[in-house]
């Protein structure tokens, strides 16, 4: 069996005082593969500072297969980032799973749980992780094997995901920055959004009403890039 190793863009694991705890496993990339090649463009192509240019999709290459291995890092990235404010999402401090005061966020999968329920923040996010993993470790939806084909409606889920990954960073931003300041962790945060939202704005992969709980921070972060 080929051993697993996991490539990380672009963020080091140290640094701060960021512990490499994580909310959920990592999601690994196989080494070799044409991902991990993938993956490793994308690595060299944010260490040059030129966020717009690093999202955009690499000459030759598959639309789904770029859109797959980008979701697959921002899950892990979110992952971490999730991972150091935990002991400040509770129950009692976040009882319901909000974005500021005008934003709350219920629950359903369409699956398990079709109609949606109100929970507490941590439930929520980790029922939402839980989610995306599963979607993640599904070949059928994301293949790891050359040449075996995406699904038709690959990009329909990668859209449902980073959609529902956004509402992570919402509440972070929202009701945990001052937890994201006193770990030091604003820059390595802001960084993790800024290439999470040009990369979405690239290939339009998530309605703006969605990302109203962030729009003046969204604005903040991408007008000196325009």
């Amino acid at each position: 069996m080929k051993k697993r190793t996991h490539l990380h863009l672009g963020w080091p694991e140290g640094g701060g005082n960021r512990s490499s705890k994580t909310f959920k496993p990592k999601k690994n990339i196989p080494e070799g593969s044409h991902q991990y090649e993938l993956l490793k463009h994308a690595e060299a192509t944010l260490g040059s500072g030129n966020l717009r240019m690093a999202v955009m999709l690499p000459d030759g290459e598959d639309l789904n297969e770029w859109v797959a291995v980008n979701t697959v890092d921002f899950f892990n990235q979110i992952n971490m980032l999730y991972g150091t404010v935990t002991d400040f999402c509770s129950g009692d401090s976040c009882p319901v799973m909000s974005a500021g005061p005008k934003y709350e966020y219920h629950w359903a999968d369409g699956t398990n749980i079709k109609k949606p329920i109100k929970c507490s923040a941590p439930k929520y996010i980790d029922y939402l992780m839980t989610w995306v993993q599963d979607q993640l470790d599904d070949e059928t939806l994301f293949p790891s094997k050359i040449g075996v084909p995406f699904p038709k409606n690959f990009m329909s889920v990668a859209k449902t995901i980073l959609k529902r990954l956004f509402r992570v960073y919402a509440h972070i931003y929202h009701q945990h920055f001052d937890a994201v300041m006193q770990l030091q962790e604003e820059a390595h945060l802001n960084t993790s959004f800024k290439h999470f939202i040009f990369f979405v704005q690239e290939f339009n992969l998530i309605d703006r009403k969605e990302l109203a709980p962030l729009q003046e921070l969204i604005e903040k972060l991408t007008t000196k890039d325009r």
